[in-house]
């Protein structure tokens, strides 16, 4: 027995250097890392194999943090080690703030992030204290009042705190399903194919395939269109992933004056083309080369090029699902999974513009005088385009007198004048001729109304009180700079405030100016409500700090602020929602 303990004795040095031979240092054992996501501090430490920290022991606190404190901490699942709960391999730790007085801007804070941990060899290390200097968003956390207390990630988020729709559309990209997520994606651009953003793509795929000859198949339109429509899902799906990834939208971008000018040329000279002044189409050697099939504008390519081009700069819309796929990336950085969610929305757009393009070719008419006037017409409807794109950056005034000069040449072109024209085609061109003359006429008078042209009769008629009763306008107070915006909000620190981000190159903003503010019911709920527009017109660096400010990328969108300066996210608008829509999102 005495022999057993001596070899026993003599072999525990060497047991012992063998065992703490396997021990690393703090360092090694811990690898915390703290970084902000919204209104959210996030807390994490890689572990060492065989190391683990005791969830008694965490500390999280504030310091020189005046107006904000931790509303509550979302912790991952412990596991049990000898009667305690503890985490293994990388837990991570969602510390979400609240504002407990109004601010705005951002306010560097100090944080403190504690654990204490051991050895699954039986070494426990010291407690770790360790600081960090964050720069916290206060416009993106909430007040007091709009949260709850909870403890742990397996419970999700109180019902009681309600998300605006860009968020929860966030959330499905976050929680859902691959195909859930592509699905529902492509039910949103289902949706979204009905807007005007999508309109004036309809004359421009229906011209590209017309352009092509007559000699076009059916097979052939559909591929082209099918072309068409990828390359605007391409666009959408890169444009919103790196809008994500960099916060600024790259459709948004290209609403330049000189990008807008050059792209209605370019459909002004496709609609020369159609008039039969020239042909316009790339190389012949360089059409071999790219298509075998190429013909008309480039075939393939010059399809692709357009398709791609258009929802860039024709069709710069942001709703609800862009914009939640927008959020979902610029939180997560998985611009893989947002990039292909709006692969999908753009196809669901596209499906429209795909039967429009297929049926181009499928309805194509015979050689003949029939051919020449539906070259015409398409002509005519890339002129529209090519002013539709022009109002973005002219007057309104400008913009009505050249709808007129459109419709009057149009008519004669037309043969509105013809006595040997077709009594029917005749009939229409004489119907646009005089419809465009009240344009023309109702343009010279001051009206900017492409519905009712001739209203300044009805004033005169009835007297400029009923007038202006007539149509009554929200009364908006424009800024267009952070500063000139936080002004206002001083001024009117007490009193509910909307903030309505627009551009006069937003057709989404046009049909919520002219269909939902308009409305008798929406004005009368908005006027315990001070009015201000963030006018994003022009797109510069001041516009984008401010936009960048209340994470909005790109008009239309409107946010809601309470008496005390709080953002009511829930109540946040993206895109445009009709009047019944609009007062139910109010009552929130």
């Amino acid at each position: 027995m005495q022999w057993k303990n001596l070899f026993l004795l003599l072999l525990l040095p060497a047991a012992l250097f063998a065992g703490f031979g396997k021990f690393v240092s703090p360092e090694e054992a811990f690898v915390p890392k703290v970084h902000v996501e919204g209104a959210e501090i996030v807390a994490e430490v890689k572990l060492s194999d065989t190391i683990y920290i005791y969830d008694h022991a965490l500390k999280f606190a504030l310091k020189n943090a005046d107006g904000l404190k931790i509303a509550k901490i979302i912790k991952p699942k412990t596991i049990d080690h000898d009667g305690d709960a503890v985490y293994e391999g990388n837990p991570k730790f969602r510390i979400v703030l609240e504002k407990t007085k109004p601010m705005q801007g951002i306010k560097e804070v100090e944080f403190l992030f504690g654990f204490q941990g051991c050895s699954a060899m039986g070494l426990c290390y010291e407690p770790v204290e360790n600081r960090y200097r964050l720069k916290i968003d206060t416009s993106k956390i909430s007040s007091s009042s709009a949260m709850k207390s909870t403890q742990n990630e397996s419970s999700a988020l109180s019902p009681q705190v309600q998300k605006s729709k860009a968020d929860t559309i966030a959330d499905t990209l976050r929680h859902g399903s691959l195909w859930m997520i592509i699905a529902t994606f492509f039910g949103f651009g289902l949706l979204l194919s009905l807007t005007p953003c999508v309109f004036p793509m309809i004359p421009i795929i229906s011209g590209l395939i017309v352009a092509q000859g007559k000699n076009i198949t059916t097979k052939r339109a559909f591929f082209l269109s099918l072309i068409y429509v990828a390359a605007m899902a391409i666009a959408y799906a890169g444009a919103g992933a790196l809008a994500g990834v960099f916060g600024q939208n790259i459709q948004t971008a290209l609403q330049n004056p000189y990008v807008v000018v050059s792209f209605a040329l370019v459909f002004v000279a496709l609609a020369l083309s159609m008039f039969g002044f020239y042909e316009l189409k790339l190389p012949d050697s360089f059409v071999t080369k790219i298509s075998s099939k190429g013909q008309g504008i480039g075939g393939v390519v010059g399809v692709g090029v357009m398709g791609f081009l258009s929802a860039l700069i024709v069709g710069p819309c942001v709703a609800a699902p862009l914009a939640g796929a927008l959020v979902y990336i610029g939180q997560t950085g998985d611009a893989m999974l947002g990039g292909t969610a709006l692969f999908a929305m753009g196809l669901g757009m596209g499906v429209p513009l795909l039967i429009v393009g297929t049926g181009a070719g499928k309805l194509m008419p015979k050689p003949g005088a029939w051919m020449t006037l539906v070259n015409a017409i398409f002509g005519i409807l890339m002129l529209g385009v090519a002013i539709w794109m022009l109002e973005k950056i002219v007057s309104p005034y400008v913009s009505m007198l050249l709808w007129a000069l459109l419709g009057l040449g149009s008519a004669i072109y037309l043969g509105a004048f013809d006595k040997e024209s077709h009594i029917f085609k005749r009939t229409i061109a004489l119907g646009l001729f005089f419809y465009a003359l009240a344009l023309g006429i109702g343009a010279l008078a001051g009206s900017t109304s492409m519905t009712h042209p001739l209203e300044f009769l009805h004033g005169k008629s009835l007297g400029k009180q009923s007038a202006t009763d007539a149509k009554k306008e929200l009364d908006f107070q424009v800024v267009t700079t952070l500063g000139e915006l936080d002004v206002l909000l001083q001024k009117y620190h007490g009193k509910k405030i909307l903030l309505d981000f627009s551009a006069k190159w937003c057709a989404a903003c046009k049909e919520l100016e002219e269909k939902t503010f308009s409305d008798p019911r929406v004005q009368n709920a908005l006027k315990e409500y001070v009015l201000i527009r963030a006018d994003v017109t022009k797109n510069e660096k001041q516009q984008k700090k401010l936009s960048k400010e209340y994470e909005v990328f790109g008009p239309p969108v409107i946010i809601f602020i309470d008496e005390q300066g709080n953002v009511e996210k829930a109540k946040t608008i993206v895109g445009f929602v009709e009047p019944e829509e609009f007062l139910e999102t109010l009552q929130k």
